[in-house]
């Protein structure tokens, strides 16, 4: 995974999971209900498309959110596909 070094942003107010990078913030929004993280939409800049920035923000999410012992609900399409890519996370889906 690429951005090791970029802490992932749990911003609660605003229900997303964000990173920072070279200035610009991508994030997945959110809706906390119970045990479960339902995951609406992912957003990365035009700035740092093409550059691995979604895949390392939803792995990041993804172990967060495994080690608060929840679960994910895939709504957003590049999340849906990620998981295509990667079926070793379908372990959190709810």
């Amino acid at each position: 995974m690429k951005y090791e070094e970029v802490e992932l942003i749990n911003n609660e107010p605003v229900h997303n999971f964000e990173l920072t990078v070279e200035g610009h913030r991508a994030f997945i929004d959110y809706l906390l209900k119970h045990d479960k993280y339902y995951l609406i939409h992912t957003e990365v800049p035009q700035e740092l498309e093409g550059k691995g920035v979604a895949g390392a923000l939803v792995e990041k999410a993804f172990t967060y959110i495994e080690a608060q012992g929840k679960k994910i609900v895939p709504l957003c399409v590049y999340i849906q596909g990620f998981l295509k890519r990667h079926p070793e996370w379908n372990r959190l889906v709810a």
